[in-house]
């Protein structure tokens, strides 16, 4: 490759193609909406850098000389997937999209977020699929700064940089848990029935879990802890088989009361409500497939 070559300047590529395929440099100028000694200037540059004459007079106008001809197919090409992927913006159809989403969700996000997302899906995103992961704060921040994470949907207070977008979804709060049978009865416990239970403990990923511990802290409140747990899905069945008490997200308590035989009874104390959202990376906020996503998920769960 001579010198020259190096010093090529591929803005002037599409001067190339217009002229080709126009055969004249009046109609690529154009085409291309400059002045014809802005082409023919241009044209000048890139015989220069070439050290090749690009086109030479002949009875249909301006032709081609064979390096030229070289350089109207890859230079085509360039300019299409420009056009295309880039320009177009990257246009999302959901109908026929086969992309793969990866949301980060909270333990309620599982339970209350899934289900009704999926089924959406089914019927108006056929091809598309759904990964479910759940990470620690700081897998879930570096996960959406780089793409490897579409959305964090749930509770997840970590997310509150600069750098991240997000929407409130709905308000969520806490129920205790027990025996359908057990012969505490009521819909609320006293603090001496809460003090006096044993208690089922989730020590989970999702962060919710941890509002309701620091309430407790902050009233200086000391459970009697019989089991601790980082799974949710055995506790349905280890309160209908005991006596234990458990308080989780409401949400994932009202499931649960529809695979075992198990009640909802309110804690003894006011629990504060918190919000669910979903976030985002800057990087994607115009990113046409996240749009898509992010829209669908407030259109099923915005209060």
């Amino acid at each position: 490759m001579r010198e020259a070559d190096l010093d090529l300047d591929l803005n002037l590529l599409p001067v190339i193609l217009a002229i080709a395929e126009e055969k004249s440099v009046s109609r690529a100028a154009q085409r291309l909406g400059w002045s014809q000694p802005k082409v023919s200037i241009a044209l000048n540059k890139l015989r220069a850098s070439l050290g090749d004459p690009l086109f030479v007079r002949g009875s249909h106008g301006m032709e081609p000389t064979p390096r030229a001809l070289a350089l109207v197919a890859p230079t085509k090409d360039i300019l299409q997937r420009i056009r295309n992927d880039v320009l177009a913006g990257g246009a999302f159809d959901p109908a026929v999209a086969t992309r793969k989403f990866t949301i980060a969700l909270s333990d309620i996000g599982e339970m209350t977020i899934l289900p009704k997302l999926m089924a959406y899906l089914q019927k108006h995103a056929p091809q598309v699929s759904v990964s479910s992961v759940t990470l620690g704060p700081e897998e879930t921040v570096a996960g959406l700064e780089q793409g490897h994470i579409d959305l964090a949907v749930g509770y997840f207070p970590d997310l509150t940089k600069r750098n991240f977008f997000q929407q409130r979804l709905f308000s969520h709060t806490f129920i205790s848990l027990l025996n359908a049978k057990h012969p505490i009865k009521g819909g609320r416990l006293t603090m001496e029935q809460f003090l006096r239970l044993g208690h089922a403990v989730i020590r989970a990923e999702g962060r919710s879990q941890e509002i309701f511990e620091q309430l407790l802290a902050k009233h200086k409140i000391e459970r009697r802890i019989v089991l601790s747990t980082p799974h949710f899905m055995s506790i349905p069945f280890i309160i209908a088989s005991t006596d234990l008490l458990v308080t989780v997200p409401y949400a994932v308590g009202e499931s649960f009361t529809k695979i075992a035989n198990i009640r909802l009874i309110h804690p003894p104390l006011e629990v504060p409500k918190f919000d669910l959202k979903q976030h985002w990376h800057r990087k994607f906020h115009k990113d046409e497939a996240n749009m898509w996503l992010r829209s669908v998920i407030a259109k099923l769960f915005v209060d």
